[in-house]
C-alpha cells in the first residue's frame, strides 16, 4: 500500500437523492469548509510575516544590512514560495486539499521555530527558503475549495470574504509579534507563532474535507443551477483532466492568464514592498518609534480587509460577476494613494496611518480579484494550477521587493523606495485597464475555451 495514498483526491460516493438533505448538508459543509480554511490561512500569515516585524531586532543584535534582510525576508522567500505555489497548484488539482493545506501549515510552523534558534546567514537563508516552499501549500487548496463549493455568481463575495484572512493575519501578527518582541526578544517572537501554527495544522486536518461529491453531494453548479467557470464543452466539468491538459490547454495557452500574471507581478511588487519595508520606512523616514510603526503596518492590512470585501462584493453585485472593472479601478486608486504619499509632509502620524490604510484598501482589491479572474478564465479542474501559475509570477515580483529594493534604499534612500512602489502601481493599472470587459463565457452558450482565446 502506498503510504502517500491519503493525499489522493477523496473518491466520489453515491449521491444523496433527497433534495432537503442535500440542501441541509450543503449549507452545513459550505460554512464549515469556509471558516476552517479562513482560520487556516490566518495562521499561515503568522509564520509568513513574522520576519518583517523582527527585522529591527536582528539588525541591532546581528548587524545585518537592509539588503541582506531584504534578500532573506522577501527575495529568497518569494522565489521559493512562488515556485511552490505553482508546483503545489498542479498537485492540489490532483490531490486532497485537506491534507495539503494542513501539512503545509505544520511544516511552516516548524521552520519558524528553527529560525528563532539560528544566527547564521546561511542557516537563515535555508530555513526561510524552506518556509517559503511550505507556505506555498496554503493557497492552492483554498482556490480549489472556493471553486468546488461556491458558484460563479456568488464567488466574488465568498472569495473576498475568505481573502480578508490575509488581512486578519496581517493585522494580528505585527501586534502579537511586537508584544513578544518587546518583552521576550525577537527569537521568541519567531518561535511562539510557529508553535501555535503546528496546533492549528492538526485542527485543519480534522475539519476539512474534499469536494462535494466526496460527501455524496452534487456539483455546486447543479446545486445552485449556476455556471461555474470556463469549460471546453457542456458536461465536461466533473471529468478528471490529465496534468498535461491542465497545464498546457487551460493555463499556458490562455492569453488572459498571461495578462493577469503580468499585472500580478506589479501588484506584488507594490504589496510586498509595503509588507517588507513599511515598518523600517516609518521608523527611518517618517521618524516614528518601532511600536508606532508596527501599527502603520497594521493599518495597511486593515485597509486591505475593507478593500477585499468591497472589491469582491462590488464585482458580484455592481458589475454582475465581472472582475475587470473593479481590478482596473482599484489599481488606479492604489497608484493615486502612493503618489500623493510621496509628496506629503513628514511627521504627521495619523495622516501616515490614513495613507497606509488607503494603500491597503486599493492594492488588496486586485491582489484578490486577479486570482478570482484567473480561476474563472481557466477550467474548473485547472483552478489550482492557473492560480498557482499567476502566483508564481506574482512572487517573482515580490522577490524584487526584497534584496533588490533593499539595495535601492541603501543607495537612493526612501525616495527610491517611494519611486519604485509608485511605478509598480502604475504598471499594474496599465495592464489591468484593458481587461475591463473580459468575462468567462457560459457553458450554456455552448462555447469552448479555444475560440475564446483565439478571438
Amino acid at each position: 500500500m502506498n503510504v502517500f495514498s491519503f493525499l489522493m483526491p477523496a473518491p466520489q460516493v453515491p449521491q444523496i437523492q433527497d433534495p432537503k438533505v442535500v440542501d441541509q448538508r450543503y449549507r452545513y459543509w459550505r460554512i464549515r469548509i469556509f471558516y476552517t480554511m479562513f482560520i487556516g490561512y490566518v495562521f499561515y500569515y503568522f509564520t509568513r510575516n513574522t520576519f518583517q516585524c523582527v527585522m529591527p531586532g536582528m539588525i541591532q543584535e546581528l548587524g545585518f544590512t537592509k539588503a541582506q534582510l531584504g534578500y532573506l525576508s522577501t527575495t529568497i522567500f518569494s522565489l521559493t514560495y512562488g515556485a511552490s505555489k505553482f508546483a503545489s497548484g498542479i498537485l492540489a488539482d490532483r490531490s486532497n486539499p485537506r491534507y495539503i493545506m494542513s501539512i503545509g501549515l505544520i511544516l511552516t510552523g516548524i521552520c519558524n521555530i528553527f529560525f528563532g534558534f539560528s544566527s547564521s546567514m546561511l542557516v537563515f537563508a535555508i530555513i526561510w527558503g524552506m518556509n517559503g516552499w511550505f507556505q506555498g501549500f496554503g493557497w492552492p487548496p483554498c482556490a480549489r475549495y472556493l471553486t468546488h463549493w461556491y458558484s460563479q455568481n456568488e464567488r466574488g463575495s465568498w472569495w473576498s470574504t475568505w481573502n480578508v484572512s490575509h488581512n486578519v493575519g496581517g493585522v494580528m501578527i505585527p501586534i502579537v509579534v511586537a508584544f513578544f518582541f518587546k518583552y521576550l526578544g525577537w527569537r521568541y517572537a519567531m518561535c511562539l507563532p510557529g508553535v501555535i501554527c503546528i496546533g492549528v495544522g492538526f485542527y485543519l486536518m480534522s475539519r476539512l474535507r474534499d469536494t462535494p461529491q466526496s460527501l455524496g453531494l452534487p456539483p455546486v453548479e447543479d446545486y445552485r443551477n449556476d455556471f461555474t467557470g470556463v469549460s471546453r464543452k457542456r458536461g465536461e466539468e466533473e471529468k478528471e483532466l490529465t496534468a498535461k491538459q491542465i497545464l498546457f490547454e487551460y493555463v499556458l495557452n490562455n492569453k488572459f492568464i498571461w495578462m493577469l500574471a503580468l499585472a500580478y507581478f506589479f501588484v506584488y511588487v507594490v504589496r510586498s514592498s509595503i509588507n517588507t519595508w513599511s515598518i523600517m520606512f516609518l521608523i527611518e523616514h517618517r521618524g516614528h518609534s518601532h511600536f508606532v510603526s508596527s501599527w502603520g503596518y497594521a493599518f495597511f492590512e486593515l485597509g486591505g480587509f475593507f478593500g477585499n470585501l468591497t472589491a469582491g462584493w462590488a464585482s458580484d453585485y455592481l458589475f454582475r460577476a465581472r472582475r475587470g472593472p473593479v481590478n482596473a479601478l482599484f489599481s488606479l486608486g492604489a497608484f493615486a494613494s502612493i503618489f500623493v504619499l510621496w509628496f506629503f509632509p513628514e511627521g504627521l502620524l495619523y495622516i501616515d496611518y490614513l495613507f497606509f490604510f488607503f494603500m491597503g484598501f486599493f492594492i488588496f482589491g486586485p491582489q484578490m480579484l486577479i486570482g478570482v479572474a484567473a480561476a474563472e478564465l481557466s477550467h474548473k479542474k485547472a483552478v489550482a494550477t492557473a492560480t498557482g501559475f499567476i502566483g508564481w509570477i506574482a512572487y517573482i515580483g515580490a522577490a524584487v521587493a526584497g534584496g533588490p529594493l533593499g539595495h535601492v534604499v541603501d543607495i537612493w534612500g526612501w525616495q527610491g523606495f517611494l519611486g519604485t512602489v509608485t511605478l509598480g502601481s502604475l504598471f499594474a493599472a496599465v495592464l489591468l485597464v484593458p481587461l475591463w470587459s473580459v468575462q468567462p463565457r457560459s457553458d450554456k452558450e455552448e462555447t469552448t475555451l479555444k475560440p475564446a482565446l483565439e478571438s
